[in-house]
This record gives C-alpha cells, sequence and structure tokens, in this order.
C-alpha cells in the first residue's frame, strides 16, 4: 500500500535532505509546503498521474508535427510504412476528433469543411471529400504530395485541399489548415467583410487582421490561388460568399483559431446590436502586438486600422470603418455612411414606438 505523508512527513524529510518516493501521495497540506520550497522537485501521485512540485519552469506541450528535411518515402512500400506508423495514426485520430467538435460546434454543414497536416517535404495528410467531419474514421484519411496528387488513402481526398497546399507553399510558418463555415464569421464573408479591429485582446493575439480572399470557384486552382496570396500575411482568411480558413504550426491550433474568430465575430454583431464595439487604444494594441510576435505569430503590416474612427469622448460607441486589407482585394471592412443612416432609422423607430 502506498503510504500518505503530512505535512509534518514533508517538513522533516525536506529539512533532511531527503526526497519523495515516486510513487508518494501527498495530503492538501504536504503538497502546499513541497511546492513553496524553491529548488525542490517531487513527484506527485494523483490517480495514476504525475506531476512536478516546484519545478523551476514549465514547458508547453509541443504540438508540431516535425520531420526530417529529404527523409520522405519513396518506394509504395515505405509510403505505406510511413502513413500506418504510430505518429501518423495519431494525427488522423486528432483530425478525427476535431471533425467531430467541429461538426458538433455547426462549423460544418453536410460534408462542408476540411483538415490537412504537413508531415514531410512533400507530403501533406488531409480529409477525404464527401464526408460529414463529424462521423468521419482514423481510415478515412488521405495522404497527397503538395501538388495534391494523391499517394495514400482509400477515400478521394478533399478537392479543397488545393487551398491548403497554396497557402504551405507560399508561407513555410503554414504546417495545418483547417477550414470551415462558422455561422457568423461565414456572414462576414458572404457579405465580403472583416469583423472590427482593436476591441478584442485575445483576436488581436490570435488572429490579427483577417484577410480578404475573393471568390473563386471550390476546389479550383484559381480559388486556391487566391487564397494562397493572402494566407501569405495572415492566418486567418474569409473566402468572400464561401467560408474561412485558418492556418498554424499544428492543427489543432489552427482549430483554435476557427474558434477564435467565430466567436469574435458572433460576439461582434451583437455589440453592433447595443451601440457597437468600443475600441482600446493604440497603445494598448501595440501592447498586444508584442505579445502576437513573441508568440511566434505571422506578422502583420501597422496598426492603422486601431486609429480609425476613434472620437474625443472615450465612451462614444466605436464607428468600424474598412479595415486594411491586401492590396488586390476589395470590399472589405464596414461603410461608415451606411452605418450612420441605419442608425437614424433605428432612432426613428425607436421614437414611432414611444408615442
Amino acid at each position: 500500500m502506498k503510504r500518505v505523508y503530512t505535512a509534518k512527513d514533508i517538513d522533516e524529510i525536506l529539512r533532511g535532505g531527503g526526497t519523495l518516493p515516486a510513487d508518494a501521495i501527498l495530503t492538501p497540506q504536504a503538497r502546499e509546503i513541497a511546492a513553496a520550497r524553491a529548488g525542490v522537485t517531487a513527484a506527485v501521485s494523483s490517480g495514476g498521474r504525475s506531476a512536478n512540485v516546484g519545478a523551476k519552469e514549465y514547458k508547453v506541450p509541443e504540438k508540431e508535427y516535425k520531420w526530417k528535411p529529404g527523409g520522405d518515402p519513396k518506394t509504395p512500400q515505405e509510403l505505406e510504412k510511413f502513413f500506418f506508423s504510430p505518429e501518423i495514426e495519431k494525427l488522423k485520430a486528432l483530425i478525427v476528433d476535431l471533425g467531430r467538435r467541429s461538426y458538433g460546434k455547426n462549423y460544418n454543414d453536410g460534408n462542408g469543411g476540411n483538415f490537412s497536416v504537413r508531415v514531410g517535404d512533400n507530403l501533406v495528410l488531409c480529409t477525404p471529400t464527401m464526408i460529414s467531419k463529424g462521423s468521419m474514421s482514423v481510415a478515412d484519411m488521405c495522404l497527397v504530395d503538395m501538388d495534391g496528387n494523391q499517394l495514400a488513402g482509400r477515400r478521394k481526398r478533399t478537392s479543397e485541399v488545393l487551398a491548403h497546399l497554396a497557402i504551405m507553399k507560399r508561407q513555410p510558418m503554414a504546417k495545418a489548415c483547417c477550414h470551415a463555415h462558422p455561422p457568423h464569421a461565414t456572414a462576414f464573408a458572404l457579405a465580403g467583410k472583416t469583423p472590427p479591429r482593436c476591441v478584442n485582446p485575445e483576436t488581436e493575439i490570435f488572429i490579427g487582421q483577417v484577410g480578404l480572399a475573393n471568390y473563386g470557384t471550390p476546389g479550383t486552382q484559381h480559388m486556391a490561388n487566391a487564397v494562397g496570396e493572402v494566407g501569405v500575411d495572415h492566418d486567418c482568411v474569409f473566402m468572400v460568399n464561401h467560408g474561412v480558413m485558418t492556418w498554424a504550426s499544428d492543427i489543432e491550433t489552427a482549430f483554435w483559431k476557427m474558434e477564435n474568430v467565430e466567436a469574435h465575430c458572433y460576439t461582434s454583431m451583437l455589440a453592433f446590436q447595443i451601440g457597437g464595439p468600443r475600441k482600446f487604444s493604440d497603445g494598448d494594441a501595440a501592447e498586444l502586438l508584442k505579445i502576437r510576435k513573441s508568440m511566434g505569430m505571422v506578422d502583420q503590416a501597422g496598426l492603422t486600422e486601431c486609429t480609425l474612427c476613434n472620437g474625443k469622448d472615450e465612451f462614444r460607441p466605436a464607428c468600424v470603418c474598412s479595415a486594411k486589407s491586401p492590396e488586390k482585394t476589395e470590399g472589405a471592412g464596414y461603410d461608415c455612411d451606411a452605418e450612420k443612416i441605419v442608425a437614424r432609422i433605428t432612432q426613428m423607430v425607436m421614437s414611432e414606438l414611444k408615442k
């Protein structure tokens, strides 16, 4: 039977220069004492799990899939072994899980949306075509090269992987892509608009300026090129009249960005209904930009968007004007004149209702 150590036991051990057994079980007070002693690390067992107590540094788990450059499998036998290797099987399972989570959030209607992970110099794992993201299995995953040619998998790869590959070819930081149709973010994309800037700290750090890619027929190289060009400088791209694409160094982070931008668009729409989101200062925005850069996010040009429509009255609802978009893209942002007209009509309606 494992021994339970009390606060008195821990104090005596630490004063005597001893160490705790690897399978030690600590009372709550004993745990606090052990954690408070600088430089002392103890293995604490709880429910079959262990954790370092009093460690000098705690690391963030590494989620990016890393491959050996020049080490791609060549022969059919090597490709098969690689495709069913434990590392790739683990990635497949993660994609299946993300698909279920995405479908459960109403991000993917029918067979919409797709995922991809770069797993070699010329290898990309992706989801198949014509399948609900809520009912995928590990056995459904596909393997393609960087030109979209299918190398392995029992099902046909998604045609829209071309857009993923277009970003990966142009932006080395993009190792995984997520495409979906979350309703509120997609509403912005259908309108050819981008959400407001400098109103939400998390959005500024993890998304920054949303890119806007002109419409192209889904699954075509034309669409892929449009998304790829915009995706170079934006890790979140609104595909006009289509949906949303996010990328990151790993697939789970790419999905988190999808959640981030959907939540931002949803809450922004609510904020517009009660007067409009209130912007924070350029200085505050600059602090967030530092955090973004420290996390290795793609660098974006300037913070000029945050200076738009700043009134002297700090309680004045922000008028969100045209957000800066790629030079080749038109129609991004909000029409401030239209916003004023809507506000005036709303005031008239409210006045009539009060009569």
